[in-house]
């Protein structure tokens, strides 16, 4: 059986780890470099690094702090934020990304998906998806949250899956921040609607949120920021407990005695 991951997500404003709730009342979560390289000691699965900033002020990522924070970690590494070509995509790879991460770009251009999955491969691309209820059915949101669309969530999440992308990585803006939980119902219906991995954002607050997101979300792996950020949860006693509930996750032996 596969294992679940757990994944920090490091959101880069100015060269800072910020934390808002629901995308916004953003506040500084310390040094990306230093709490990367805290993860990967304390047995994170993954790290996720996106430059929030980026889409937003039409600037590319900064691609000196990847290299920074890859050189840090020894763990795979997903960096988003201002993604919007081949070229883009060849240099964080060359700063150390394992993978990136897609989204309003995407959404935009559609055909990106496709160039990005045929040059580097499907196990490279993650498209990102961040939506909110709008009457009662999951919307996309484009630009950190800020543009509305009337695209339906599960459609897009289909599309991109047959354009050629490897994971979907879907943020609830309902949840986020909130640490009441992950949009649980939305996660299932999306993983009965996909052959892909999902990875699960927006919610974390308490360690049954995580049994329930992979249990109930049927999610492959969960990202959270501020419980890690701020100390709220530690990375080895969620994963005990974790095991203890059955939920396969990945124990490092040697680092746990580190």
């Amino acid at each position: 059986m596969l294992t679940k991951r757990i994944i920090p997500c490091l959101d880069i404003k100015d060269g800072r780890t910020v934390k808002g709730i629901n995308f916004v009342d953003l506040r500084d979560a310390g040094d990306p470099v230093e709490l990367a390289s805290k993860y990967a000691v304390e047995q994170a699965d993954e790290l996720v690094f996106l430059d929030i900033s980026a889409t937003e002020q039409k600037r590319k990522t900064l691609a000196n702090l990847v290299l920074r924070v890859a050189a840090a970690i020894d763990i795979p590494f997903t960096v988003g934020g201002g993604i919007s070509s081949v070229a883009d995509v060849e240099v964080l790879l060359k700063n150390g990304a394992d993978k990136v991460s897609i989204n309003s770009a995407a959404v935009k251009n559609p055909e990106l998906i496709n160039q990005l999955s045929t040059k580097f491969g499907s196990q490279c691309v993650v498209v990102a998806i961040d939506a909110k209820q709008k009457k009662g059915k999951w919307k996309v949101h484009l630009v950190g949250g800020k543009v509305s669309t009337e695209i339906d969530l599960f459609e897009w999440a289909k599309e991109a899956e047959s354009r050629g992308a490897g994971e979907i990585l879907f943020t609830s803006m309902d949840h986020d921040g909130t640490k009441e939980g992950f949009a649980n119902e939305a996660l299932a219906l999306l993983a009965k609607n996909i052959n892909l991995p999902i990875i699960a954002s927006g919610g974390a607050g308490k360690t049954t949120h995580f049994i329930d997101v992979f249990t109930r979300g049927k999610a492959d792996a969960a990202l959270a920021a501020s419980v890690f950020h701020f100390g709220d949860m530690s990375i080895p006693k969620l994963k005990k407990k974790l095991k203890q509930q059955q939920v396969p996750v990945r124990i490092d032996e040697f680092k746990r005695n580190i």
